[in-house]
């Protein structure tokens, strides 16, 4: 690869939806001498077609979901070369955290004429050697188990899919016990926890509507932790309007941190998601923390 920028389709998300745009994509940039067409074949190529670009490219584009964006931040994590974000997924999360002068149709040729911009990423690790970045969103069961339900779920796109997903974890769900230990700028905070919800935003908005880190920006060196302790199934509809209006952060039942790092300690193994990709069995200790300027982003 020796274009300067590198547009990598997933044709796979937004439940296929992608696929066309990528058509049209190609079709756009013919004959552009800068830039180049990928598509992605398998899970983890996304990541594999960036790490090729990072050589001689200025730029790689996810042209796909949050879940292509995540692959791909991953592989540009630490270097010069710049992400690009053209949104054709499911919820298309990250790219409503992001100031950006695209417009609405995100026409491939303005990523040519983009500026740059720096930007964090959270870091996680955990046992066995697990390391990895996200770009957008963190969350471990709760919305772990969502995000697992949504993959299984292939028959419906949108926020449906989330909505349906939701309603399926929920039945049956019960609060996962959780030692926390969170280090804000000012202060280290330990608690023992019978957790409901546990997210981590570096973006606001999960989901599609969940605005579970309200408060979050992509480059204040922070990231943003939105814990619901253990409340009765009953009620969660009534914080789930909460989360919609990201109002939560206002309830005694919730705690909300700007945090530069976060330690968690599992009794049992749990689902875990970053940008909507699914990690099982996750156990143990879990380890969160922020990346200040860990990326460059096209805006």
């Amino acid at each position: 690869m020796s274009c300067k920028y590198t547009f990598i389709i997933n044709p796979v998300a937004g439940r296929g939806k992608a696929a066309g745009r990528g058509r049209s994509i190609s079709h756009e940039l013919a004959g552009e001498p800068a830039a180049q067409t990928c598509w992605t074949e398998y899970a983890g190529h996304a990541r594999e077609l960036a790490r090729c670009a990072l050589s001689s490219g200025k730029a790689v584009i996810a042209c796909g979901g949050d879940g292509t964006a995540h692959e791909i931040a991953n592989a540009l994590a630490g270097s010069k070369v710049c992400l690009g974000v053209l949104p054709a997924g499911t919820a298309n999360d990250f790219i409503k955290s992001l100031d950006h002068g695209f417009g609405r149709d995100f026409r491939p040729a303005a990523y040519l004429r983009a500026g740059e911009t720096a930007a964090d990423l959270g870091r996680v690790s955990a046992e066995d050697d697990f390391a990895r970045y996200f770009i957008n969103s963190f969350g471990i069961g709760f919305t772990g188990l969502i995000a697992r339900q949504v993959r299984r779920s292939g028959w419906l796109r949108g926020e449906s899919a989330y909505l349906y997903a939701l309603l399926r974890v929920l039945l049956g769900y019960a609060p996962v016990k959780m030692h926390i230990k969170l280090v804000t700028p000012d202060e280290s905070l330990e608690i023992e926890e019978s957790v409901f919800a546990f997210s981590i935003g570096n973006g606001r908005i999960e989901g599609g509507r969940f605005l579970i880190a309200p408060d979050a920006a992509i480059d204040d060196g922070l990231l943003d932790v939105c814990i619901l302790k253990a409340i009765p199934r009953r009620d969660f509809f009534r914080y789930a309007l909460k989360y919609m209006r990201g109002t939560q952060i206002h309830d005694s039942m919730v705690l909300y941190r700007k945090v530069r790092a976060v330690e968690i300690v599992l009794q049992a193994p749990t689902v875990m998601h970053m940008d909507g990709e699914v990690f099982e069995n996750v156990g143990g200790r879990v380890r969160v923390e922020s990346a200040p300027d860990a990326i460059r982003l096209l805006r």
